[in-house]
C-alpha cells in the first residue's frame, strides 16, 4: 500500500511549498532554492509511482525502490508539517501582544541557528531524493497520472454455462431474480436489473444460473452473454454482443457498421443480455450503450452484475438493484460439505464436524471463501483443520481465483486516495462497529481527505470517499446506531483480511505484540491482552503517527506512559478515551503535528493545561463525558486549525474562554456553557460569573457550525436578550439539532422576584434564541415561560420537539397546527398542561406525519381535546403513529386519538388506557379492508391494570405482529387463556409480580404453551404460586434465554428441562425452597451461560454440569449454603468468566481452575475472608491456581496487574543514582 499513500503524500508536500506560508518561510530562511528544487523532484518522482505500483509485484527491484523512496518521502511530509507549524505560529504571534518578541527572535542569533537547521534538513532530504530518482531511470518506469490510468484486472473470462447441480444456496435468489426479470407490469420494453454484492458472493453463478432456467429459454427469442471485465468500451461490447448472438463478427469494422449489425439482430426480438463484471462508473458511456440497446421488443431485459452500487444506480432508474446477499449458516454448510469431504458427506467424527462447522463461521457466508477454503482441506487429514481456525485468509496461500485475489480486484481498481483510507480501516477488529463520524475525522488527521471544490468542507468530501467505499462493498451494515443515533459500519471480516493484506506492515492493529519497523499507524486491542500494559516499545518507533485505543472499556486497567508519547515526534493521531487520565502533562505541547486528540470518558480530569493551545494543528479534540473538567483552556481559540470541539456530557463545566468565537473553522461545537453558575455536582455558586469567560455573543461568526448544539446554563432575563441575540442562532443554517437548557438553580435574589414577571423575563429571553428555520431537532429543558415562541411557527421542517422541565407552559397548540413535519413529539414535567389542544376534536387536524409520541408526568393532563363532544366514535386516529409510551398521567381519560398503526411499543398502565386500546382494535379502517388495527405493533407491556381478572382474547387475536409481551404488577390476574394462544409470533413473554396467576392454564398440565413455538425469551418473576414448571414448557424448542426470579415457592426444576436444546442462557435466582438442580441439565449442549443466585438452600454443584463443555459464563451469588466448587470445574474447557458473590461458606479454590486455560475473567467478591488471603499474588496458597487468569478481581481489588516495565526501570535507575551518593541529606523546612 506505500506506493498508493505515496501517491497522495507526494501530492500534499507539493501543494504545501506552494502555500503562501512555505513560501513566506522558505525567503525567511534563505532556503527558496532549495523548496522549489524539493518540489521539481516531488513532482518528477509522483508522476511515476502508479507506473511503479503496478511493476512491484513483478519486479523486486522496483519494490525495494519504493520502500527506500517511502522513508524519505515521509521525513519530507513530516518537514514540510514543520515549515508549515513554524509559519502558523509566527502568524499568531505576530498578530498578538507577542509581536515584539517574535521580531526580536526573527532578528536574533537564534534565528540563524535555526535557519541553518531547517536548511540543512531540507538540503539532505533533497539530496536523498535526487539520488533515489536518479535510479527510477534503471526501471524504465512510464509516467502516469490518476485520471488516466487503467488497471488491468487478471479475472478470466466468464461465460452462461453452469450444471445447476454445482449452485447451492442460491434458488430462493433465482426465484425473486426471475420474478423481477418476467414481472408483466415493467413499463419499459427494455428495463435493466443489475445484481450487486461484494467479490466472491457468486453474482456470476447466478447470472448463470438464472440465464438456464428453462423460464428464460422459453420466454426471450434471443439470450446473450458478455464478459465486461475490462475497460468499458462502447465498440468493443458491441462486437462481443454480436459475437454472443451469432457466433461471428468481423473485425476492424467501423462503428456504424457495427450498430446496424447489432440492430438487426435485436430489432423485435425479445432478448436477454447478461453484461457480467460491470465495473463503468461513467453515467454517458452506460448512456450510449444502452441507446444502441433499446429497440429490443417489449419485455427485453438486460442483466448486469457488479460489485459497485454505482454501477447498479447509474444503469437503472425503474428499479432498485437486486443485492446479493451471503448464505445462512444452513446453506453455508452445505455448500462446505460438497467441497470438503467425498460426495457431500458429513463426518462421522462429531469433533471433526464441529471444527468444519467453526470454519465455515469464518467464511462469513461468502460462497467463494467456503470453496476455498472446502477445496484446501479436502486432501488433508482432518487432524490438521484445527489449525484454519487460527489462521487468517490473509495468510493462507491463494490462487489467482480464489476469494482474497478476487476481492483485490476491487481493492485494484480504487483511486490512490481511497486505497489507503480503506487500508487505514484495518486498524480496527473484525466485527468492529466503526463509528463513521469518527473515521472520517481520523482520515482527516492523517491528510487522506481532500476538497474536490471550494465550497466543499473536508467532512463532506470524507464523508463523499466513505459512501463511495460503500457503495462498492467495503463496507457493510451502515446503520444508524439506537442509543448514539451516530452511523456505524462493519467490515466484512473478508475484506478486514483483505484491509490488513494491502495495508502491509505500515498499518497494524495489535494485540501487544511489537511493532514492525515500517509501521507508522498502529491500534491496540486490549480485549485479547488485558494486562493494562501500556505498549512501551513504542519508544523506539519515533515513526509512528497513529495510535489508537479503539476497545478499551470500563473495566481496561491500561495506565499511560506519557513520556513514551511525548517522544512520537510526529504523531498525528492520539487516542486516551477511557485511560483513566487524571491530568495530561504541560509538555503535550510538543506535539505539534496532532491533529486528534481523544481524552473522552476520563472522568477524573478536572484542568487541561494551557499549553495544549500550541497543538496549532489540531483538528478534532475530544472530550465528551469528561464529567469533572472544570473548564477548557483559556487560550483555547490558539487552535486556530480546530474544527471539531466535541465538548458534550462534560457536567461540571462552568464557562467558555473568551475567543472561542474565533475559531472560524469550527464545525462541531457540542455544548456552550453560558457564564454564570454552574450546574456541575462538584461546583459552588458563581453569582458573578468567571472573569474571562466567553458571553454566548461568541457564537456570532461560527455560521460553519453543524449537527447538535447543546446551550447550557441560560438565564432568563431582558439583560441577556440582547446578548443572546448576538449570537444569531438565526444564521446557524446547518445546525439540525439545538438543545436549550435553562439553569434550574435560583439566584439568591429570585425569591423576590415576581412569578409572572419571571415568565414574561423568560419569554423575552426564548423569542432572542430564535433557530434557523433548516432546524430538525428542538428540545427545551427548564424553560419557565409559560408560552412557547413565536418563531415556532417558522420551524416547518422540524422533525422531533422535547419539552421538559416546563412547568409553566399550559398551552402547546401550536405544536398541532403549524409544525407540519413533525414525526416525535416528547413532553415530560409539564405540571401546568391540561389539554394538548384548546380546540375540538373537528376543528384541528391531527399532526398527520407523527410516528413517536412520549408522554411522561404529565399530572394535569386530562386529554388531547378540550373539547371532545359526545361521540366517541367521532375520535380520530394518528395515521402514522408507530410507537406511544404513557407514564404517570393519573388525570388522562379516554380522550386520546386512537392509534391503529403502531409498530413499537404500547404501554397500557391503567383502566383508560386499556378502553382505548380497544376501541383501537375494533375501530374500522378506511383504508382497506385486510388491514387490521394493531396487525404490526411489535411490543406491547401490560402494567398495573388494578381490575384485570384475565386476558381478554381480544386483546391478542389481533396482534399478529407482536413479538415482546410484558404482565407486570397486575395484583388481581389470574387467567391467562385463551389470550396467551394466539400470538404466534410472540418471541419474549415476561411475567411479573402477578401473585394470582396461573401459569399452568386449564387442566394444569401446561398446554396453553404449546403455541408459543417462536418464543426466544421467557422470565417468571415474583410468582408466588408454582412449586414447579409446567410441563408444556418443555415444548418451547426454541426457547434460548429462561430466567426463574424470586418465585419463593418453588421446590424443584423438573428433569425434562434438558429437552430444551436450544437453551443459551438460564437464571435461576432467589428460590428459599430449592435445594438442588436436577441433572437432566446435563442435556443443555448450548448452554453458554448459566447464572445461579440466592439460593440459600443449595449446597452443592450437580456433577451434571461439568458436562456443559459449552459454557462460557458461571455466576454463583448469594448461596449461602455452598460450600465449595467442585475439582470437575476444571472440564469446562470453554469457560471465559467465572464470577463469586456472597457465597460466605466458600473458603478456598480447587485445582481444576488450573485447567480453565480459557478464563479471562474471574471475580469474587464478599466471600470468607480466608479466601481473599489464599488468593495473595504470590504468597497464597490458591495463587497458582488463579495466577493464569487475566483479570482477577478478589473483593474490587484489582491482583493480578502486571509490572509496569517503565516503572521497574525507572525504579532501578533510581537505585543506582543512590549508590553512587556518599552523603544523603533530607530536610523537611
Amino acid at each position: 500500500m506505500a506506493d498508493s499513500i505515496l501517491f497522495g503524500i507526494a501530492q500534499k508536500i507539493i501543494e504545501n511549498i506552494a502555500s503562501a506560508a512555505v513560501q513566506e518561510m522558505g525567503s525567511i530562511w534563505g532556503v527558496t532554492k532549495e523548496l522549489s528544487r524539493l518540489e521539481e523532484t516531488i513532482s518528477t518522482i509522483k508522476d511515476v509511482l502508479l507506473d511503479a505500483e503496478e511493476k512491484k509485484n513483478h519486479n523486486h527491484q522496483v519494490s525495494n525502490w519504493l520502500k527506500k523512496l517511502e522513508d524519505v518521502v515521509y521525513e519530507a511530509d513530516d518537514l514540510m508539517d514543520d515549515v508549515s507549524t513554524e509559519a502558523l505560529q509566527r502568524q499568531l504571534m505576530s498578530g498578538s501582544n507577542m509581536g515584539k518578541k517574535v521580531r526580536t527572535f526573527f532578528s536574533s542569533s537564534k534565528q540563524l541557528v535555526f535557519r541553518r537547521i531547517m536548511a540543512h534538513k531540507i538540503k539532505d532530504i533533497n539530496d536523498r531524493l535526487a539520488a533515489i530518482s536518479k535510479n527510477r531511470t534503471d526501471f524504465h518506469l512510464e509516467v502516469r497520472h490518476e485520471e488516466s490510468r487503467v488497471v488491468l484486472r487478471a479475472r478470466e473470462q466468464t461465460h452462461s454455462y453452469i450444471p445447476e447441480e454445482n449452485v447451492i444456496g442460491r434458488e430462493s435468489d433465482r426465484k425473486a431474480i426471475l420474478d423481477l426479470l418476467l414481472d408483466p407490469k415493467v413499463e419499459e420494453d427494455v428495463s435493466v436489473l443489475p445484481i450487486v454484492g461484494l467479490g466472491g458472493l457468486g453474482k456470476t453463478t447466478l447470472a448463470q444460473f438464472v440465464f438456464n432456467h428453462e423460464k428464460v429459454q422459453t420466454n426471450f427469442d434471443l439470450k446473450m452473454w458478455v464478459c465486461v471485465s475490462e475497460n468499458f468500451d462502447v465498440k468493443s461490447l458491441i462486437e462481443k454482443i454480436i459475437k454472443s448472438a451469432t457466433n461471428h463478427c468481423e473485425k476492424n469494422q467501423e462503428m456504424d457498421q457495427l450498430q446496424r449489425e447489432l440492430q438487426k439482430e435485436i430489432n423485435g426480438k425479445r432478448y436477454f443480455l447478461v453484461l457480467d463484471d460491470v465495473w463503468n462508473e461513467d453515467r454517458e458511456e452506460w448512456l450510449k450503450l444502452k441507446n444502441l440497446l433499446s429497440n429490443g421488443a417489449k419485455g427485453s431485459r438486460i442483466m448486469i452484475t457488479t460489485r459497485s452500487q454505482v454501477v447498479g444506480e447509474i444503469t437503472t432508474s425503474t428499479r432498485k438493484p437486486y443485492m446479493l446477499g451471503i448464505l445462512d449458516k444452513d446453506k453455508s454448510w452445505s455448500l462446505f460439505k460438497n467441497a470438503a469431504f467425498k460426495l457431500g458427506y458429513e463426518p462421522n467424527n462429531p469433533n471433526t464436524k464441529k471444527t468444519a462447522m467453526e470454519i465455515v463461521d469464518k467464511c462469513g457466508g461468502i460462497p467463494l471463501a467456503i470453496r476455498t477454503i472446502g477445496s484446501m482441506l479436502y486432501s488433508k487429514p482432518e487432524a490438521q483443520w484445527s489449525s484454519f481456525l487460527e489462521m487468517e485468509f490473509s495468510r493462507m496461500p491463494q490462487n489467482k481465483n480464489d476469494i482474497l485475489p478476487t476481492l483485490k480486484l476491487s481493492y485494484d481498481n480504487l483511486p490512490s486516495h481511497l486505497k489507503h483510507c480503506f487500508a487505514y480501516c484495518s486498524l480496527f477488529s473484525k466485527d468492529y462497529e466503526i463509528e463513521v463520524d469518527m473515521l472520517i475525522k481520523l482520515w482527516m488527521a492523517q491528510g487522506f481527505v481532500k476538497s474536490s471544490s471550494s465550497g466543499q468542507s473536508l467532512e463532506e468530501a470524507g464523508f463523499e470517499i466513505f459512501n463511495e467505499l460503500h457503495w462498492r462493498s467495503f463496507f457493510q451494515e451502515v446503520k444508524e446506531n439506537d442509543r448514539t443515533k451516530k452511523l456505524e459500519c462493519k467490515m466484512h471480516d473478508l475484506m478486514h483480511d483483505l484491509a490488513v493484506r494491502v495495508a502491509g506492515t505500515d498499518t497494524l492493529h495489535s494485540v501487544g505484540e511489537n511493532v514492525y519497523g515500517r509501521t507508522r499507524h498502529v491500534s491496540f486491542d486490549f480485549d485479547s491482552n488485558p494486562s493494562g500494559r501500556f505498549p512501551t516499545f513504542l519508544s523506539k518507533e519515533n515513526r509512528i503517527r497513529t495510535i489508537l485505543f479503539p476497545q478499551l472499556s470500563l473495566d481496561s486497567e491500561m495506565s499511560v506512559s506519557w513520556d513514551i508519547v511525548l517522544g512520537l515526534k510526529v504523531l498525528r493521531t492520539l487516542d486516551f478515551h477511557l485511560s483513566r487520565l487524571e491530568k495530561v502533562p504541560n509538555s503535550i505541547g510538543k506535539l505539534k503535528h496532532l491533529r486528534y486528540l481523544d481524552l473522552s470518558r476520563n472522568y477524573e480530569i478536572k484542568t487541561l493545561p494551557n499549553s495544549i493551545t500550541k497543538l496549532q494543528n489540531l483538528q478534532t479534540l475530544k472530550l465528551s463525558h469528561c464529567s469533572n473538567l472544570v473548564e477548557l483552556p483559556r487560550d483555547l481559540k490558539k487552535l486556530v486549525n480546530l474544527r471539531h470541539l466535541e465538548n458534550d456530557q462534560c457536567l461540571a463545566l462552568t464557562h467558555m474562554p473568551c475567543g472561542l468565537g474565533q475559531l472560524g473553522d469550527l464545525v462541531t461545537l457540542k455544548e456552550f456553557v453560558v457564564n454564570g453558575e454552574g450546574v456541575g455536582p462538584t461546583n459552588k455558586r458563581h453569582n458573578q460569573g468567571h472573569v474571562g469567560a466567553g458571553e454566548l455573543n461568541e457564537l456570532i461568526e461560527l455560521n460553519n457550525l453543524r449537527g447538535k448544539l447543546h446551550i447550557r446554563n441560560l438565564r432568563h432575563g431582558k439583560d441577556v436578550s440582547e446578548e443572546y441575540k448576538d449570537a444569531k442562532l438565526k444564521e446557524k443554517q446547518y445546525l439540525h439539532s439545538l438543545e436549550l437548557s435553562w439553569s434550574n438553580r435560583r439566584n439568591d435574589n429570585d425569591d423576590n422576584v415576581d412569578a409572572t414577571s419571571e415568565a414574561e423575563d423568560c419569554e423575552i429571553t426564548l423569542e432572542s434564541l430564535q433557530p434557523h428555520a433548516n432546524l430538525k431537532e428542538l428540545y427545551m429543558y427548564d424553560y419557565r415561560g409559560a408560552r412557547l415562541a413565536s418563531w415556532f411557527s417558522s420551524l416547518t421542517t422540524l422533525d422531533r420537539l422535547v419539552l421538559q422541565g416546563c412547568k409553566k407552559i399550559k398551552n402547546v397548540s401550536p405544536l398541532v397546527s403549524q409544525l407540519p413535519c413533525l414525526k416525535s413529539l416528547r413532553l415530560a414535567w409539564l405540571s401546568s398542561l391540561e389539554y394538548i389542544s384548546n380546540s375540538s376534536v373537528t376543528s384541528v387536524p391531527l399532526l398527520s406525519t407523527l410516528q413517536r409520541l412520549e408522554f411522561n408526568y404529565l399530572p394535569i393532563l386530562k386529554g388531547w381535546w378540550k373539547d371532545v363532544g359526545e361521540e366517541e366514535e367521532d375520535i380520530p386516529p394518528f395515521e402514522c403513529l408507530s410507537e406511544l409510551t404513557i407514564r404517570r398521567g393519573p388525570q388522562l381519560t379516554s380522550n386520546m386519538p386512537l392509534y391503529p398503526y403502531l409498530e413499537g411499543e404500547l404501554e397500557l398502565t391503567d383502566n383508560y388506557r386499556l378502553k382505548t386500546f380497544q376501541r383501537t382494535q375494533q375501530m374500522k379502517m378506511k383504508m382497506t379492508d385486510s388491514f387490521s388495527p394493531l396487525s404490526n405493533l411489535t411490543f406491547l407491556y401490560i402494567i398495573q391494570i388494578e381490575c384485570l381478572q384475565s386476558l381478554p382474547e381480544v386483546l391478542t387475536c389481533s396482534l399478529t405482529s407482536l413479538k415482546y409481551l410484558t404482565i407486570r404488577e397486575c395484583p388481581k390476574l389470574k387467567i391467562l387463556l385463551p389470550a396467551l394462544q394466539h400470538p404466534a409470533s410472540l418471541q419474549a413473554l415476561e411475567i411479573i409480580s402477578c401473585p394470582e396467576v396461573d401459569i399452568y392454564g386449564d387442566g394444569g398440565d401446561g398446554n396453553m404453551w404449546q403455541a408459543l413455538q417462536s418464543l426466544h425469551f421467557l422470565r417468571l418473576k415474583d410468582l408466588p404460586q408454582p412449586e414447579t414448571l409446567p410441563d408444556g414448557l418443555q415444548q418451547l424448542t426454541s426457547l434460548q434465554q429462561l430466567r426463574l426470579e424470586e418465585c419463593k415457592n418453588l421446590v424443584g426444576i423438573p428433569e425434562w428441562i434438558g429437552n430444551l436444546k436450544s437453551l443459551r442462557q438460564l437464571r435461576i435466582s432467589g428460590s428459599n425452597k430449592l435445594t438442588s438442580l436436577p441433572e437432566g441439565m446435563c442435556q443443555l449442549n448450548s448452554l453458554q451461560s448459566l447464572d445461579i443466585s440466592d439460593l440459600p438452600q443449595l449446597e452443592t454443584l450437580p456433577h451434571c454440569l461439568q458436562q456443559l463443555t459449552s459454557l462460557q459464563q458461571l455466576s454463583l451469588y448469594d448461596c449461602k449454603s455452598l460450600v465449595g466448587i467442585p475439582e470437575w470445574i476444571g472440564n469446562l474447557k470453554s469457560l471465559r468468566e467465572v464470577d463469586i458473590r456472597g457465597c460466605n461458606k466458600l473458603t478456598s479454590l480447587p485445582e481444576g481452575m488450573r485447567q480453565l486455560t480459557s478464563l479471562q475473567h474471574l471475580s469474587i467478591r464478599y466471600c470468607d475472608p480466608i479466601l481473599k488471603q489464599r488468593c495473595e499474588r504470590e504468597t497464597g496458597e490458591d495463587w497458582h491456581k488463579v495466577s493464569h487468569i487475566p483479570r482477577l478481581y478478589i473483593e474490587y481489588q484489582f491482583i493480578n496487574p502486571p509490572q509496569q516495565p517503565s516503572t521497574s526501570s525507572s525504579s532501578a535507575a533510581l537505585e543506582k543514582i543512590f549508590k553512587s551518593f556518599r552523603r544523603l541529606q533530607l530536610c523537611n523546612k
